[in-house]
């Protein structure tokens, strides 16, 4: 006879005693608990057994077809009218299996139960984790109670992970789950986005100050959770006033911030996916402190090393350019158009120098349209450009070669001849520009200038021309060589470069004279309105006007004028230009005039642009 032993054998029921499962690597175990819904890494090995239950054989053996396993069939029911279901009686129920097995159709569906087998494990799940949260409860008020409440738990989960990781530090096991949820809190922090009115109770409570300690912490996966919260906290998009978000960046700041993000910058590998969008987002907190301008204006004061960091990050070599090198040139373009303290800063640590290396790259070669390049290329270009605006800033371009870079893309560049004008006009401008004046002299710009003047039919290029020859006669010494070299540009072959001006003065003088005309017209229909209302819509006409190209004709008139003051042939050639639309020098100083008045009087450039002006509008008479 066949033994118990043979019976349970053949029959595939698994042994009474389940197998340990092997020990996973702490690390597989602590990403999961991050990712998992509720922080419980056994969920998943709670389904992962249900769905693969052992599965008996199906073979048979010939030896015992006389022996019959498992439960006993249901009785026969002759019962003619039986629809073809089954009574189980109450002594022999069939198991859940079995049901699921019987009932479950090629789709999925239940007919007994009603749900699939993934909703009946779902529910399954949720019975045994009564900790998970009802959706039928009502949900929790945010406010000052709750936030103290979120604070307290919030330091203590700090606490708990450093005493853990203090007493075991040899065996990640014992402070794992203490890491996961330390991540989750942090996480959850996420939700005062939404309620900005808690950011100054926030601050009081000390809660920021140990957030912002996170990114030191030893496992940088929770320093990168806590970048990605506080860049969410910090974002410009937050229903948050400015006096709101400046209490929560005050109190960032005051926690050391910034040294903080630096540290990481050193320690996070960007060859790894989760280091390098840690990377990213300490960048995108940079860029919403720069938000305000208050803000921003110290970040190189307080901070140098930033500095160093973004133009290091911006000169690594990579190709193709990455986001996140992209990403460090357009924080130097921001913070560069953010105070003469940045800019400073900058220039004292030769940042001119090294990006006119960078921008070199485009000489000859145009980056991918439409990709990261071509704003990478765009942001150095416009960092150069604010940096090239103040003194400190003109010397160092002049000492780096910038004017003869600039000319080489002006004859041999494509996409970057515009930036590389653009550059070279805001470099001649403004105090401190007489070197680079003369160096576009020395270097045989001229040629390149005039030849691209009297081509170019742009308007932009146009008004960064006519910008580099006004500064160029208002900044170069009355009796050098160079501005001798100047002036003979505009009287060579038959005074066509003059010729080209009054042309150009022309054209926009319509345009601008059109607009004012529209103008007029809005302002008789509403006379008789709110005094206010005229003042408000005073910038929009304002605006309209520099549309039609108001700029460019006050910067030809300038040209002009000092046309009309330093040669007696070109004044000539210019009375006779005008006269053949019946106009005279007249136009030309009622443009002086109104641009005079333009002029802020107060600063020491202002006092001397509006002598410059006044001198110039007694040679039009």
């Amino acid at each position: 006879m066949t033994s118990i032993d043979d019976l349970l054998k053949k029959s595939g029921l698994p042994p009474s005693k389940r197998k340990l499962d092997p020990v996973r690597d702490p690390t597989e175990i602590y990403k999961y608990a991050k990712t998992s819904h509720n922080g419980n890494s056994s969920s998943k090995s709670s389904s992962s057994t249900r769905k693969h239950q052992y599965q008996p054989p199906t073979t048979t053996d010939d030896n015992d077809d006389d022996i019959e396993a498992g439960p006993a069939p249901p009785p026969e029911d002759d019962d003619p009218n039986d629809d073809g279901g089954s009574d189980y009686g109450p002594s022999a129920p069939p198991d859940d299996d079995e049901l699921d097995n019987n009932n479950e159709d090629e789709e999925g569906r239940f007919f007994g139960g009603g749900i699939t087998t993934q909703e009946k494990e779902i529910l399954d799940f949720m019975d045994t984790n009564p900790s998970l949260p009802d959706a039928n409860a009502a949900p929790e008020t945010i406010n000052l109670s709750w936030l103290k409440k979120t604070a307290l738990a919030f330091e203590k989960l700090i606490n708990r992970n450093a005493e853990l990781r203090a007493r075991f530090e040899s065996d990640p096991t014992k402070f794992i789950d203490s890491e996961a949820d330390l991540d989750a809190a942090i996480r959850a922090l996420s939700i005062l986005t939404e309620h900005p009115d808690l950011y100054p109770s926030l601050a009081q409570l000390g809660t920021l100050a140990s957030l912002v300690s996170l990114l030191a912490h030893e496992n940088t996966d929770i320093a990168i959770t806590t970048l990605e919260i506080i860049g969410e906290l910090t974002d410009e998009e937050t229903l948050a006033s400015p006096t709101q978000w400046s209490t929560l960046v005050t109190a960032l700041l005051e926690a050391d911030l910034l040294s903080l993000l630096v540290s990481n910058f050193s320690r996070l590998d960007e060859s790894q996916d989760a280091d390098r969008t840690g990377v990213y987002l300490a960048l995108g907190i940079i860029e919403n402190l720069c938000s305000s301008p208050t803000t921003a204006a110290t970040l190189a004061s307080d901070s140098p090393q930033l500095l160093q960091f973004l133009l290091a990050r911006a000169s690594k070599p990579e190709t193709p350019v990455t986001q996140n090198k992209q990403y460090a040139a357009e924080i130097l373009a921001i913070i560069s158009q953010t105070g003469a303290a940045n800019r400073g800063q900058l220039a004292a640590l030769d940042a001119v120098d090294t990006l006119l290396q960078l921008v070199a790259a485009y000489r000859k070669r145009d980056p991918d349209k439409g990709g990261d390049e071509e704003e990478y290329m765009s942001n150095l270009f416009e960092a150069l450009t604010c940096l090239s605006d103040d003194p400190a800033g003109k010397d160092k371009f002049v000492a780096a070669e910038g004017v003869e870079l600039c000319l080489i893309m002006l004859k041999e560049g494509k996409l970057s001849k515009p930036a590389a004008l653009r550059l070279l006009d805001h470099a001649a401008a403004g105090r401190g520009a007489t070197g680079v004046c003369e160096k576009i002299v020395e270097a045989g710009g001229l040629k390149t200038l005039f030849t691209l003047f009297m081509k170019s039919r742009d308007a932009q290029t146009t008004e960064h021309l006519v910008g580099v020859f006004a500064s160029m006669l208002r900044l170069l010494p009355g009796d050098s060589a160079e501005r001798v070299r100047l002036l003979a540009k505009f009287v060579e072959k038959d005074y066509e470069k003059t010729a080209r001006l009054v042309t150009l003065r022309r054209e926009y003088g319509a345009r601008v004279a059109a607009v004012d005309a529209q103008i007029a017209a809005e302002k008789k229909q509403q006379s008789g309105e709110d005094v206010d209302d005229e003042e408000e819509r005073a910038d929009e006409w304002f605006s309209r006007r520099l549309d039609a190209g108001l700029f460019c004709l006050q910067t030809a008139d300038v040209i002009l004028a000092w046309l009309v003051a330093e040669d007696d042939g070109a004044r000539r050639k210019i009375v006779e230009l005008l006269a053949d639309r019946d106009e005279s020098v007249v136009v030309i100083r009622a443009t002086i005039e109104e641009q005079m008045e333009g002029v802020d009087g107060e600063s020491e450039e202002g006092k001397e642009t509006r002598e410059m002006l006044r001198t110039l509008a007694q040679f039009l008479q």
